[in-house]
């Protein structure tokens, strides 16, 4: 028996056609199935289609061939929401250019083509912070999102708890693998994880809403931690002995970088842009989207 609020949400997604940029991805790949679920029209854009044949979901989305960064106007042609969640951290030495120059195409296909609403999943961090190259790259691709006069909401998150997830996937290998671990100074870095189905719920939401709510929302769970602590609480969880962390100050993000490589699935160019980011502090400062939504997300 659904609730008023899932009822009202199902009406309101029932109405919309809704595109989906990265339905192949972790995020992308878990939102999709919500909003057809909920009797969304979805439309995916896809580089290579046949990625996404073997999706579950396949035969109640529609499927279109195409790039972020390249002619949008037929996938986008009848669209009311546009969900972005696409991105080239690590991908080649200019990714964070080719990142920009994306979001832009995007955007000004968006107004273009008379779409209402762009919901953009970012990262958490403060503005005035001297970020990491990859949160700040995060921040840019919402700020040029919101250059071309289409509403924006922009979610802006820090780890993300789920499998799939690179940074979550990172955390797991090093506590399953290691016993004892020499950590850099990073590890006392404060963040504010949130769940995969939290950060989906909130997407949803994000899509369906009527009226303007443009603007930027940081979205975490109620738990602030230190890495160091996220490593502890997931060795415990995952009834693993107690893992032994020895700092060693002088670790720096490159070097830690290619530890991770050696020791995690995760390829080195990505862990690396990934450590350098652990250095900033990823809590929730400004407007939350707890607040804003009718999302609890869980601890």
């Amino acid at each position: 028996i659904m609730g008023d609020g899932l009822c009202a949400e199902r009406d309101l997604l029932s109405s919309l056609r809704v595109l989906v940029t990265g339905a192949s991805g972790y995020v992308g790949g878990r939102l999709v199935p919500a909003l057809v679920e909920r009797d969304a029209e979805v439309r995916c854009l896809a580089r290579t289609p046949a990625k996404l044949d073997a999706a579950p979901w396949r035969a109640s989305a529609e499927v279109v061939r195409g790039d972020v960064g390249g002619e949008l106007a037929e996938a986008m042609r009848g669209v009311d929401v546009a969900v972005y969640l696409v991105h080239s951290i690590g991908q080649g030495d200019g990714w964070a250019l080719r990142e920009q120059r994306d979001a832009e195409n995007f955007a000004r296909s968006a107004a273009q083509a008379g779409v209402r609403r762009i919901v953009y999943l970012g990262g958490l961090g403060r503005d005035e912070d001297v970020l990491s190259k990859h949160l700040q790259s995060r921040h840019d691709v919402g700020r040029l999102l919101a250059s071309t006069g289409v509403e924006v909401v922009e979610l802006r998150a820090g780890v993300i708890i789920g499998s799939g997830s690179a940074s979550f996937e990172m955390l797991r290998y090093l506590v399953e693998v290691l016993p004892v671990m020499l950590t850099p100074r990073w590890v006392e870095t404060r963040c504010q994880p949130i769940a995969i189905a939290d950060i989906v719920d909130l997407l949803v939401e994000a899509v369906a809403r009527a009226g303007a709510i443009g603007g930027i929302y940081e979205a975490g769970g109620p738990d602030v931690v230190t890495y160091a602590e996220m490593m502890g609480l997931y060795a415990e969880v995952a009834g693993l002995a107690r893992r032994r962390l020895v700092r060693v100050p002088l670790l720096t993000p490159g070097l830690s970088s290619h530890w991770v490589g050696l020791v995690t699935p995760v390829p080195v160019p990505l862990a690396r842009e990934l450590v350098e980011s652990l250095v900033n502090e990823v809590t929730v400062r400004g407007p939350s989207a707890t607040e804003a939504f009718s999302v609890t997300p869980m601890g």
